[in-house]
């Protein structure tokens, strides 16, 4: 199965899509002693690996000619697809026991359809998203979170030590590109929290920039929001257990400064929602529920939505009352 051991007269790899990405991964599997074939819609992207002694195929079928293990990094699931299964796609020719590993991160569901569609040629397919980002990719520093069977597994990660760092065997197929969802959720949520801590710092008169210098700086230290994820489950955390006591401790940390966020911002006329939800969810997201503050908070919230018509009488256009439609987490959610 797959390309063996580098020890035991190993069988080339394949290489498709030698993109920002993909190049700089294929780059290093020059060094596989089996040898690379490489494959690319744009024939001038494979030139600089056929001078270090690549060989180039001109079609994905091409390279799975020889190659047993061939990795895919190319734009989405349409794409993937025409790779392993269209007119000149890898199952056109792979031999039984070629292993098939998609780096594209698409939908668990083309993952586990293909990997069916590859089986009935005897062939294994895995979903293998990375993680880490171009820089990772140059330095070799990539995660590479595998879905398929644990023997699959095993068999590509004497290639895929080549590139990837942190090589994760997260589960069935499918669950590769599962988790790669999750952690990218977490990243891109992230990003948009940056962007409203931004427009705080700014309103505040705060220099952007040096901020960001000082999030990357104290991230490297503490580990940023990787760093609390330290539990197997996100159940409730029993008063006895350890990591209540923690956690406890990390909520009334974040609650203090999460409303002290919120309180400036609502002097700086800066609409904050995430620091609202972030307020309103970190204790029930660490299992030890809400603690004083965000319950002092959503009491207040709740307040304000009724009772109140100071600024308006809550009547809709036809005169109805619609001022206690919303509950509390409604109204902080906004």
């Amino acid at each position: 199965m797959g390309p063996g051991s580098p020890e035991h007269s190993p069988a080339p790899v394949g290489f498709i899509g030698l993109g920002n990405m993909g190049a700089p991964i294929a780059r290093r599997l020059l060094s596989w002693p089996g040898g690379l074939v490489v494959c690319d819609v744009r024939p001038e992207a494979a030139e600089p690996f056929v001078s270090e002694g690549a060989t180039a195929a001109a079609t994905p079928a091409e390279v799975a000619r020889t190659a047993r293990l061939v990795s895919v990094t190319v734009l989405d699931d349409a794409q993937v697809r025409d790779v392993v299964e269209g007119p000149d796609g890898i199952l056109r020719t792979a031999a039984p026991g070629t292993v098939v590993a998609v780096h594209s991160t698409i939908s668990d569901s083309t993952a586990v359809e293909l990997a069916q569609a590859c089986a009935t040629h005897g062939v294994h397919l895995v979903d293998a998203p990375v993680s880490g980002g171009a820089p990772g990719a140059e330095k070799g520093e990539l995660a590479v979170m595998v879905g398929g069977p644990r023997e699959v597994y095993e068999a590509c990660k004497p290639v895929f030590a080549l590139w990837a760092a942190m090589p994760v065997h997260a589960g069935e197929v499918g669950a590769g590109t599962r988790m790669k969802l999750a952690r990218n959720l977490l990243h891109f949520i992230s990003f948009t929290a940056a962007a409203e801590a931004s427009r705080l710092a700014e309103a505040a008169g705060i220099d952007i920039a040096k901020l960001g210098r000082v999030v990357r700086h104290t991230d490297a230290i503490t580990g940023g929001a990787g760093a609390v994820m330290l539990r197997e489950t996100t159940a409730p955390i029993a008063p006895d257990d350890f990591w209540h006591g923690v956690f406890t401790h990390v909520r009334g940390l974040g609650e203090k400064d999460l409303s002290l966020a919120l309180s400036l911002g609502e002097r700086l006329e800066v609409d904050l929602p995430l620091g609202t939800i972030a307020l309103r969810d970190l204790g029930a997201g660490f299992g030890v529920g809400p603690g004083e503050i965000a319950r002092r908070a959503a009491t207040a919230t709740a307040g304000a939505g009724v009772g109140d018509r100071s600024e308006g009488d809550g009547l809709d256009d036809d005169g109805n009352d619609h001022s206690n439609d919303s509950n509390g987490d409604d109204e902080g959610a906004r």
